[in-house]
């Protein structure tokens, strides 16, 4: 199985659960540029279920379409647990989802830190009642650490989903 089938294998697993609870799901998505957007949108029927997603890959659209708050990413930076969980809030509250996914990261080759190596991803997953954020170290390339930190969004989504009613 390729990542690419098991991204599509994950998604439709996660819009089937959604549409079974009658929820709706929207992204956030920055070092993934769309790609989580198009594994769910490359499910047929996803539309009654996938809003859609903002792609806010520069720092000042997390701030104005997601409302995300600018001292967070000053003080966190945009790879953090406090930006993406309020990237996640953002997209859920402006699309009015039942669920939303983030992400933000370092897919490389360059743009890493000591403290926030290339293949770091943050990833969020929150609904109403709640939510979480993981922090990931993916290795390879950037067009895996892109395609990774997408399973490693719908495997998130899709436990969290299945958790809450």
């Amino acid at each position: 199985m390729t990542a690419s089938d098991n991204a599509q294998e994950l998604a439709q697993q996660l819009l089937d659960v959604l549409k079974d609870k009658g929820q709706t799901l929207a992204v956030a998505e920055s070092c993934t540029g769309g790609l989580l957007g198009g594994a769910l949108t490359a499910v047929p029927g996803s539309s009654s279920v996938f809003l859609g997603g903002v792609i806010s890959y520069a720092n000042h659209l997390k701030v104005e379409q997601l409302g995300v708050p600018e001292a967070l990413i000053t003080t966190h930076g945009a790879v953090s647990h406090q930006v993406v969980e309020a990237m996640a809030r953002g997209v859920l509250n402006r699309l009015n989802a039942d669920w939303a996914l983030s992400v933000s990261g370092i897919a490389g080759p360059d743009g890493g830190t000591e403290d926030k190596p290339v293949g770091t991803v943050v990833i969020g997953a929150f609904g109403a009642k709640g939510g979480m954020v993981k922090a990931f170290h993916f290795d390879g390339d950037r067009t895996e650490v892109r395609h990774k930190a997408v399973e490693a969004a719908l495997e998130l989504g899709l436990r969290l989903v299945d958790l809450r009613n």
